[in-house]
């Protein structure tokens, strides 16, 4: 679905202003639809747990969609790039060496230090049945991130 910019469907990467409310939840809706339909036919047939080859091409995406249709909430940033809401934040993982990582941020003092091993599990709880393998980490200065990366592919 094409919004009014002429633009697909992006879901929110936790980097960005709070998502716009108007129509997003049917346009949602409509591009994790279509990413299961895109699944089921790439995949001969009825299997929606192996993520089709443009989602391996574009991880990040893929990964925020599955979060944002899972009812997570995003974190986003104001136009100086400082946080302002506490939820999700998918990037590229380091050197583009095929992995995503999911950390939960929000505005400095607002708690999501507390509550990320909780949420990030909660990722995890979206993202596993839809084929990510997915791994918690403890970084640096002992914060969580959830590392993402496609489900590895049995020798044929």
């Amino acid at each position: 679905m094409a919004t009014a910019a002429g633009q697909g469907f992006e879901p929110a990467t936790g980097d960005g202003p709070e998502p716009p409310g108007a129509g997003r939840a049917a346009q949602l809706r409509t591009a994790y639809e279509g990413l299961l339909q895109i699944r089921r036919l790439v995949n001969a047939g009825a299997d929606t747990g192996v993520p089709a080859p443009w989602e391996l091409l574009r991880m990040p995406r893929a990964v925020a969609l599955v979060l944002e249709a899972a009812g997570l909430p995003p974190s986003a940033v104001d136009a100086q790039g400082r946080r302002t809401r506490t939820g999700y934040r998918v990037a590229a993982g380091a050197a583009g060496d095929g992995r995503v990582e999911v950390t939960w941020l929000g505005p400095p003092g607002g708690g999501a230090a507390e509550e990320e091993q909780e949420r990030l599990t909660a990722c995890a709880a979206a993202l596993e049945p839809l084929g990510w393998v997915c791994l918690l980490y403890r970084g640096p200065r002992r914060r969580r991130f959830l590392e993402v990366e496609p489900p590895r592919r049995s020798p044929r």
